[in-house]
């Protein structure tokens, strides 16, 4: 099969959507799929509107041949969470790891639930949310900050890592911040996402929107790299934006 991350959040819909486009016309098939989403809050029955187990079947999993028994997301509503974490990590081992983790991001830079602090090592676990994303996940609750879920599962920053290949999805004014902590400068766990930088084969999807915060110079340069491939020959699909960065200008003797 092949093993597939998945996260939730507004910034993937459009991604979905296009996945059951592409199913429908029959250029896709998720019969052989596995899935291992992110997330999912603590509390929240799984018929809830704003759980990720509703989210995931509403917006993509009832649309498509995947099978049942090949998704999995964490159960917020576990007798013991220390043993659902667990589980859910010696699952993802039993699958021989996820082949590609999709994620988005928090405006300050989390992936999952991975806020700023967590362990670049850390593994599926109970999480604490800031206020922070409390305050952003109101609007998907009526904007009731009371009901809000104060915990979630998450996979950990290092669970993440272990994957073949991650793919970030970054859009909007409100993540350009995030995004360029995660590019222009070094690793750091305040910016969980700026751990893909360890990644060998990590890549980001952004809109114009998120570069706003990026230097002239870094935005000019990673928007040439098409246009480079082209010239050398190489193929533009897959590109690869852990190129190495570009060089210093010489200084004239």
């Amino acid at each position: 099969p092949f093993v597939l991350g998945l996260p939730t959040g507004s910034t993937p819909l459009l991604l979905y959507k296009e996945l059951i486009k592409c199913f429908k016309a029959g250029q896709v098939s998720f019969q052989h799929v596995v899935t291992f989403n992110m997330d999912e809050y603590c509390g929240l029955p799984r018929d809830h509107p704003e759980s990720y187990h509703c989210f995931m079947w509403t917006n993509l999993f009832r649309h498509i041949d995947i099978q049942p028994q090949n998704v999995h997301i964490l159960d917020g509503n576990a007798p013991n969470f220390q043993i659902e974490c667990q589980s859910y990590e010696e699952k993802i081992k039993s699958f021989g790891g996820i082949q590609l983790f999709l994620a988005g991001i928090g405006p300050d830079g989390h992936v999952a639930f991975n806020e700023p602090g967590s362990s670049l090592s850390s593994r599926t676990r109970v999480k604490t949310l800031a206020q922070e994303t409390v305050v952003a996940n109101a609007r998907f609750f009526g904007g009731d900050i009371c009901k809000v879920p104060r915990m979630a599962l998450t996979v950990g920053v290092g669970t993440v890592l272990d994957a073949e290949e991650v793919l970030v999805l970054i859009t909007g004014t409100h993540k350009a911040y995030a995004l360029a902590k995660c590019i222009e400068e070094g690793v750091n766990h305040m910016f969980t996402v700026s751990a893909i930088q360890m990644h060998p084969k990590a890549v980001i999807v952004c809109d114009e929107d998120a570069t706003l915060e990026l230097r002239v110079r870094t935005a000019k340069y990673f928007k040439g790299l098409p246009h480079r491939q082209e010239m050398l020959g190489l193929p533009v699909d897959g590109l690869n934006l852990a190129s190495p960065a570009p060089p210093a200008k010489r200084q004239k003797p």
